[in-house]
């Protein structure tokens, strides 16, 4: 009985907290509904066509694609290098790495102007993508890399007994049993990448045709301040995409979070 009453307290508790966490959405989704006044979608179709959000998604969309695969294969092999590998001097590389971790975007991101300024890529898709790889890199370095020092050196020799070079062990051995802990690595780094909003703020300074979802959403506030309805569905509108992939990747999101991809 002990058990039960546990159990329910703890379902309970549970759904309390979802109530909580999910009172300002339903309270977004109703303004944009324009709920309970009257069930309407048209604040939806304006706000697309007035906030041409369709050329902001397309943005995000390519941004993010391929900032993730860019930042998940180098990731990989980096950890790889760090986690599996020893050579001179892997430790004062794996704290360069952590260095990245601790440095907020903020401290860098004028310098990184005039960087990418000088090189022409101010205004371009190279300009958005790049800073982004290098900022998931240090968080996806640190990631794989506790991964793979939590693998059993036993699997790791017996690839090798078997004829099997570093290259080979990675990819076709340790790559599909890890990807619980890869796709928990994707789906932050496609959270954060997709949720950027400071370094498309700084970069893309005088080709709109280049605003992402999150500065596209900003500038529509700007130009509909009263207007709650339409800001709510384009706020819908930006958030539906990263909501969708978590929705179904959820399920491998909590397995790799739990299966100790982190320990050391």
């Amino acid at each position: 009985m002990n058990r039960r009453y546990e159990r329910i307290l703890n379902h309970a508790v549970l759904a309390l907290f979802a109530v909580v966490a999910l009172f300002p959405m339903i309270g977004i989704v109703a303004q944009a509904l324009k709920l309970p006044g009257s069930l309407s979608f048209d604040t939806f179709r304006i706000a697309w066509n007035e906030g041409h959000f369709a050329a902001y998604l397309r943005n995000s969309v390519i941004v993010t694609a391929v900032t993730v695969v860019l930042a998940s294969v180098f990731s990989i092999m980096s950890g790889y290098a760090l986690g599996v590998m020893r050579f001179r001097g892997a430790g004062a590389v794996f704290l360069l790495f952590l260095a990245g971790l601790t440095i907020p975007t903020e401290a860098v991101v004028v310098p990184l102007y005039f960087d990418l300024r000088s090189a022409g890529l101010d205004n371009t898709y190279a300009g958005l993508i790049l800073p982004q790889v290098a900022m998931s890199v240090a968080f996806g370095t640190f990631w794989m890399r506790a991964y793979f020092r939590s693998v059993p050196p036993s699997l790791m020799e017996a690839a090798r007994m078997d004829g099997a070079s570093s290259w080979t062990t990675l990819w076709r051995v340790l790559v599909p049993i890890g990807r619980p802990a890869i796709l928990t690595m994707v789906v932050l780094i496609t959270m954060w990448t997709w949720n950027e909003f400071l370094l498309p703020l700084v970069i893309v300074n005088s080709d709109e045709g280049l605003r992402t979802a999150p500065l596209g959403l900003s500038f529509f506030q700007g130009a509909h301040k009263t207007d709650y309805s339409l800001l709510m569905a384009g706020a819908l509108i930006i958030a539906a995409p990263i909501v969708i992939v978590y929705v179904f990747l959820q399920r491998r999101f909590i397995a790799g979070m739990l299966s100790g991809a982190i320990k050391e």
